[in-house]
């Protein structure tokens, strides 16, 4: 039986682990939220303790795949899967969902990082929508703006002098979207390019509201895949 390493917290990793039950799989997850949601098979939870750690790992369980199917924004750990792959000779497959694409009627401001995005917010609204996670809210810390923060745990400081945080979990329905950004009287939404549902950017196009989107970081040398099925292929092929 193969062994097979994955890095997740995403929907691609679950709907992986689902497909590959003929083999022994062990899905990590990093720890950041209460309730994850499991997938199929063996669940760590918790860092490795670096490079050095995770080659450690997959030499000690006999790892013969390892599967980075992280948050397309999880940098740091994606660097820390590539060098650890190559070091414990271990083929290395990237599971992202495509990013998503500007439509016509679309307003995007598209920035680096959230400190672009952050200097940038002045210049396009006081009333904004932030789905950057909660880790990314202390970005915001200084901008002079009033913020509604969408994320599944709570933020910690520094925050935003004036925030509201709303904890919730997608998907989100387009008819939702367009509810909390007519509420709130939301003329700006800032959001990072991670692909999958889009209601939200829908929802902004349709009110003329525009987008500040944050690029996602580029990806180490590996063999890729966009879905879990190819991911699967890859797999049993490697």
């Amino acid at each position: 039986m193969r062994h097979v390493l994955v890095l997740g917290g995403t929907s691609e990793a679950r709907a992986l682990a689902d497909r590959l039950t003929d083999l022994r799989v062990i899905t990590s997850l990093a720890g950041r939220t209460s309730s994850p949601r499991r997938p199929a098979g063996e669940v760590r939870i918790g860092g490795f303790g670096g490079v050095d750690g995770l080659v450690a790992y997959l030499r000690e369980q006999r790892i013969d795949v390892l599967v980075d199917a992280t948050h397309p924004f999880a940098a740091v750990i994606s660097v820390n899967a590539a060098e650890a792959a190559a070091r414990a000779g271990v083929p290395l497959i990237v599971l992202r969902r495509p990013g998503w694409v500007e439509k016509p009627g679309d307003r995007w401001h598209r920035v680096r990082d959230l400190a672009g995005a952050a200097a940038l917010l002045p210049h396009l609204g006081h009333r904004v929508f932030l789905t950057t996670g909660r880790q990314g809210i202390s970005a915001f810390a200084q901008v002079d703006a009033w913020f509604l923060a969408r994320s599944v745990e709570p933020p910690e400081p520094p925050m935003p002098r004036r925030l509201e945080v709303l904890l919730d979990r997608g998907p989100f329905t387009l008819s939702g979207e367009r509810r909390l950004i007519g509420e709130h009287r939301i003329d700006v939404l800032v959001t990072k390019d991670s692909g999958g549902p889009d209601a939200k950017l829908t929802a902004a196009r349709e009110l003329g509201v525009p987008v500040v989107m944050v690029d996602r970081p580029a990806l180490p040398g590996a063999l890729v895949a966009t879905t879990a099925p190819e991911a699967e292929a890859l797999i049993r092929q490697t």
